[in-house]
């Protein structure tokens, strides 16, 4: 064995165990609590599993939201963690250390070092969900900044000249700001283009299985993935990725790269190329992989 990860979710708070070819030989599952003193007693509970299987593992943690550098707070949507010291919480019920990672970005490391953009530097994660974040990883490792916010691109403005073309709504996004890339750029978002257009209430799901057979859904369709190449352009010029791994919910609908490549190129600075645009390889391993080697690397680091 040679590293763990604990993929931290709403629903479910499931412990992995990795070999030495980073192959997963273990896991268990429980619910996730409601209350946020079950919550870290839960995963101490899920850290002493591992702990009995080979004493001394490195350890990760993969959760949505953010972790302020600053003063150690969490910050989440889908969590009774808000506000609360989360990470060291934890290893204090634990008794240990453990590495605390965003799931988008433990994603992204899992794909750069065993998955869709194996070798390539710099990587860059998009996951577009219920929500949209992503990560960056340069050199085999994730790219850390000041604050701990890089890699929330849901939270870039939503592009002027096809919101203006289109008539797209402004929206308030759930972080209190208005018009940020996830309020139209996501599952929740494309529903939302449907409902303002056409009046019609879809999932993203049933629209995605339309948008071969009807012209309307098609037509939002492309003004969805019109946005979602503008967002991916501002990444490109600020990045300059290598490989751009999609994932989440919409990130794997078959057909999308076809539809995004050609119109990104398109978009792009006249007479340069684009990223390699690959679907994500990982699976239900990606969060606790990429958690996992996300620890197994801080303690390389450190010794």
């Amino acid at each position: 064995m040679i590293a763990a990860g604990i993929d931290l979710g709403g629903t479910k708070i499931e412990a992995q165990v990795f070999g030495a070819d980073w192959n997963r030989l273990d896991s268990r599952r429980v619910a996730t609590p409601a209350t946020y003193d079950a919550l870290v007693l839960a995963l101490a509970d899920q850290i002493d599993w591992v702990e009995a299987r080979s004493p001394g593992l490195p350890i990760g943690v993969a959760a949505a939201g953010l972790v302020n550098p600053a003063t150690g707070l969490a910050l989440t949507s889908n969590l009774p963690a808000t506000g609360r010291p989360f990470p060291a919480d934890i290893a204090k019920a634990a008794g240990r250390s453990i590495t605390y990672v965003n799931d988008c970005r433990a994603q992204i490391l899992s794909e750069a070092a065993f998955g869709a953009a194996r070798g390539a530097s710099p990587a860059l994660g998009f996951s577009i969900g219920t929500g949209l974040a992503g990560g960056v990883v340069v050199d085999g490792r994730l790219l850390h900044g000041l604050t701990g916010v890089g890699g929330e691109f849901g939270h870039f403005a939503l592009p002027s000249v096809p919101m203006m073309a289109h008539g797209l709504p402004i929206l308030r996004c759930g972080c209190g700001r208005l018009g940020c890339t996830e309020t139209l750029i996501s599952g929740p978002g494309l529903s939302r283009i449907v409902a303002h257009l056409l009046q019609r209430e879809m999932t993203s799901q049933q629209i995605v299985e339309l948008r071969g057979d009807d012209a309307d859904i098609a037509r939002c369709w492309a003004i969805w993935c019109e946005l979602l190449v503008e967002t991916l352009l501002t990444l490109c010029l600020i990045v300059d990725p290598a490989v751009v791994v999609l994932g989440g919910g919409l990130g794997r609908v078959a057909g999308l790269i076809d539809d995004l490549a050609p119109a990104l190129q398109k978009a792009q600075l006249a007479g340069f190329g684009i990223p390699d645009l690959r679907i994500a390889e990982g699976g239900d391993a990606s969060a606790a992989r990429g958690a996992a080697y996300a620890a197994y690397q801080d303690k390389d680091a450190n010794g």
